[in-house]
């Protein structure tokens, strides 16, 4: 309801063609509205979860790229909501102490492990990749242009190839993300591309960490 809210404010008319959409196609035909993702950003009253509205927001992207894929948004969006929190981005678990700020660390390391934390490194290579190319693509253009680092489709390549593997793996088929994982992999480049629009259009991409920054004014917002 508080999405209905949202959409409709102090209007009836609107509330109740809100809560009919509702009725008929779910929460995710509300989600999936522009007004609700323009409502979430600009409206003071959307005390809304980081979790909810990295969602709409990393949904809508993807839309607009012509991903249509709601499983894919829901793994994207948690990944950009768990990497803007503190060094989340450079650990392959939340519990690992371990920190790699380059890919080709992980892959040096990975050799070295058994297949649970192979897994997890494979996953990180994905996952580090797809956050870096897809919401710091201009940081890594002037590191390739300044300092001859590795250009973005590196990280593409990388990206694609860590899903890949931690697809094929024994683990990602007993948690049932496989399947996941591969889609990842078949349309890195295209999901890059929808978060490079979601950092240049919303998450501000100069200044320090976007993502961390959105999260702490939404946060701001639900502590009212």
């Amino acid at each position: 309801m508080h999405l209905v809210g949202l959409l409709a404010g102090d209007d009836d008319m609107l509330r109740a063609a809100a809560e009919q959409r509702l009725d008929a196609g779910g929460i995710d035909a509300l989600l999936d509205d522009p007004r609700v993702r323009n409502a979430l950003l600009t409206d003071r009253r959307a005390a809304s979860p980081p979790e909810l509205i990295f969602y709409v927001l990393v949904r809508h992207a993807l839309l607009e790229g012509g991903i249509d894929d709601r499983v894919m948004a829901d793994y994207v969006a948690t990944l950009v909501v768990s990497f803007g929190r503190e060094r989340r981005a450079y650990r392959p678990s939340e519990h690992s102490d371990d920190e790699y700020r380059y890919l080709v660390d992980i892959v040096l390391h990975r050799t070295r492990v058994g297949a649970d934390e192979a897994f997890l490194l494979n996953l990180h290579l994905g996952n580090l990749s797809l956050w870096l190319s897809g919401l710091f693509p201009q940081y890594l253009q002037r590191r390739e242009r300044l300092r001859g680092a590795p250009s973005v489709r590196y990280y593409e390549e990388m990206g694609t190839t860590g899903y890949r593997l931690a697809a094929d793996s024994g683990q990602a088929v007993r948690f049932g993300l496989g399947d996941v994982f591969n889609d990842v992999a078949d349309r890195f480049s295209r999901v890059r591309v929808a978060l490079n629009r979601l950092s240049d259009g919303v998450l501000w991409p100069s200044g320090g960490d976007p993502v961390e920054r959105l999260l702490r004014e939404m946060e701001q917002r639900v502590r009212g």
